[in-house]
């Protein structure tokens, strides 16, 4: 190990960007659809020991001193992000004709950006760097920090955020409850970049110490949270049974004519009414995906009577819809993205607009100024969709709560405002076919499976691809549909866990994370931390 930290440390010019691209690109294999978590440690040594030989010249000022770490920052991070998210090309290539020129903005220009975030961390980390365990602790609060500020800034991209490869599985998410993935990061990344030491020796008794220590607690509090008991219906009260669709329609189809529309809209129905899988009881509740149905509702009056033709007067559906404000004479109507609650006989009885739009999906920033350039939304509505201002919990007529949160919504921390605390549920709903047979898909499942473990409450998914899911308050695949499978599932709806934690428990134990990585760098870094061995 020694020999090879040796060879890292020293290579210089082309291989040494070609080795810190290698590193971040390794760390993508602990992502879904491989959720490979050991490549981490590969990925995280590699840093340590690249920034371990990011040195400037003598003469250079202050920000020359921190340009070597923040460039092999930036090269690692553009590694990982050009390898975690290239599949967002696919959505460009729906309609080739007009969004084709974009591909190299999707698949090098957003991972480019996206790449600051991590210069910046490494940057902040080589600012508080020493030897032995302290670096390390350095890099933990570097990532820690800027993972958090990556979260919100520019309207906020948290996508594959490292935490998630430090959970795989329900016994690696449990921690997520108590310190959110945020906190989780902070600590994986100590732990992923442990290894390094074992490479330079100094400090390795302790630091690799800690590390077993915090990924023994880990899976410790993981298998703890696993066996607490069940929460239990009250008496006399019986779970309803939640219908969850998955049409599997090619989004080239949902994009052509009024006939294929209509098409579309009966295949939903038909999957909804089909009688329960072994002489179930019959579904309570069914759920569409995002924009599942494939025209304005509120100006098909047909659509309505066709759905409380199909459906028990007591049956509820709840599906992604279209929905347009009229603003006036002379006033472009505004778009939402929105979720219905249809009651048994045709009424629109509950709705919720998404407010965390898509940039250049479902708007365009700077519009004045990009549209002018020829910068359109992919989606192809006039003006693009508008964000509502707040988002609605959707009460059912039993006094069921959900908290609904449409595609990308469900991977922002943040947007669980305090309304959460009295849903019964989270409720996702979204329409991953833009992204194809990609990684995109199964990442954005396991980004839900966290949010539902972080929230103590039971996910239901409606993909119009995949992935398709019922999955418990411990993120635990209950039932769910293959991708690509034109199908659907039934499920009990189960209880929330028996002791959930506030999300301001979860951020007060982020900042004491990363206070007390903060710390050991710091006091390491004037040399208060002996070199042991």
């Amino acid at each position: 190990m020694e020999r090879l930290s040796g060879k890292v440390i020293l290579v210089w010019g082309f291989k040494r960007a070609l080795l810190a691209i290698l590193a971040g690109a390794i760390g993508v294999l602990a992502l879904p659809p491989f959720g490979f978590f050991a490549a981490m440690f590969v990925s995280f040594t590699l840093l340590v020991w690249l920034l371990d030989g990011a040195a400037a010249g003598p003469d250079s000022g202050f920000l020359g001193r921190l340009w070597p770490a923040f460039t092999t920052g930036w090269l690692f991070g553009f590694g990982y992000f050009v390898a975690g998210l290239w599949w967002l090309g696919h959505a460009l290539l729906i309609d080739a004709d007009q969004f084709a020129w974009a591909l190299p903005l999707a698949i090098l220009g957003l991972p480019a950006f996206l790449a600051i975030f991590y210069g910046v961390a490494a940057a902040l980390s080589r600012l508080l760097w020493s030897d032995g365990m302290g670096r390390i602790a350095a890099l933990a609060f570097g990532f820690g920090l800027l993972e958090w500020l990556r979260s919100f800034l520019f309207t906020g991209f948290p996508w594959n955020a490292i935490g998630y490869g430090a959970m795989p599985i329900p016994m690696m998410m449990q921690s997520a409850h108590v310190i959110g993935v945020l906190g989780v990061t902070v600590l994986a990344v100590f732990v992923f970049a442990v290894p390094a030491l074992l490479g330079t020796r100094q400090g390795r008794v302790p630091g690799i110490g800690l590390a077993v220590l915090i990924a023994a607690a880990h899976f410790g509090y993981g298998y703890y949270a696993l066996n607490l008991p069940e929460p239990t219906p009250a008496p006399g009260k019986t779970a309803p049974v939640v219908r969850i669709v998955q049409p599997a329609i090619d989004q080239e189809a949902k994009m052509d004519t009024a006939a294929d529309r209509n098409a579309i809209f009966d295949k939903h129905l038909s999957l909804s009414v089909q009688p329960p899988a072994n002489g179930g009881k019959r579904p309570d509740i069914i759920v569409w995906p995002e924009t599942a149905i494939p025209f304005i509702l509120t100006d098909n009056q047909d659509a309505l009577t066709r759905i409380a033709d199909q459906l028990d007067d007591d049956q509820i559906l709840i599906t992604g819809a279209v929905r347009v404000e009229d603003m006036g004479p002379g006033v472009e109507p505004r778009y939402y993205n929105s979720v219905y609650v249809i009651d048994g006989r045709g009424q629109i009885i509950g709705a919720s607009d998404k407010t965390h739009l898509v940039p250049f999906g479902e708007y365009v920033p700077f519009e004045n100024i990009l549209g002018y350039l020829g910068i359109e939304n992919v989606v192809e509505l006039p003006g693009g969709f508008s964000a509502a201002a707040s988002r609605q919990l959707l009460t059912l007529p039993d006094g069921i709560k959900l908290y609904p949160l449409i595609c990308y919504e469900i991977i922002f921390p943040n947007e669980m405002t305090p309304e959460i605390r009295q849903a019964d549920a989270i409720l996702n709903v979204t329409n991953d076919a833009w992204f194809g047979d990609t990684p995109g898909p199964y990442q954005h499942f396991l980004q839900a499976r966290v949010r539902a473990v972080e929230q103590g409450l039971p996910l239901i998914r409606s993909a119009n691809t995949g992935v398709s899911a019922y999955v418990d308050a411990h993120g635990r695949l209950i039932s769910g549909i293959d991708f690509n499978e034109q199908g659907f599932v039934d499920a009990a709806l189960g209880g929330a866990t028996v002791s959930r934690i506030d999300d301001s428990v979860r951020k007060a134990y982020f900042w004491l994370i990363i206070g007390i990585v903060g710390i050991i760098a710091v006091i390491s870094r004037m040399g208060f931390i002996s070199r042991a061995n």
